[in-house]
């Protein structure tokens, strides 16, 4: 069954898409590619690493992908949003607040009561939705180098 969203500022219905298979990878990876975050990145590792995540798509027909975002989950305590995107000429008219809504209420994930997120920007986007700055010290990271 297809899901539809209105967004008023775009003349038509936007279909929504929980299945990152039928993604337009031709959009999405040179977008990563070029973003900050995934300089660097190899295609088949960005698709990858959407076919193993919890994902929503905007499009505009079959095949015309203008936003989406994916998040990893273990579906009860955890969830980390990545890759939340929308293309430049369609900014500006609530698709980032739409995406971010319909990732948190997946099916698979509207039941996760810890969010997560990195980001260098929109920050007063994600406090909309009850996000804030992290505690400092609280969390940690490592960064693997692959040989």
């Amino acid at each position: 069954m297809a899901v539809f969203i209105t967004n008023p500022e775009i003349a038509v219905d936007i279909r929504v898409r929980y299945d990152s298979s039928e993604f337009n990878f031709d959009v999405i990876v040179p977008f990563v590619q070029q973003s900050y975050w995934g300089k660097g990145r190899k295609r088949e590792d960005i698709c990858r690493a959407f076919m193993n995540s919890y994902c929503i798509g905007f499009f505009l027909d079959d095949t015309h992908q203008i936003a989406w975002a994916r998040a990893t989950s273990d579906t009860v305590y955890h969830a980390y949003i990545f890759d939340l995107a929308v293309l430049e000429q369609y900014r500006g008219k609530g698709l980032g607040k739409q995406l971010i809504e319909r990732l948190m209420s997946h099916p698979s994930l509207d039941n996760v009561t810890g969010w997560m997120l990195s980001t260098r920007f929109h920050h007063d986007l994600y406090r909309q939705f009850g996000f804030q700055d992290a505690e400092q010290g609280r969390y940690m990271s490592l960064s693997k180098l692959l040989k």
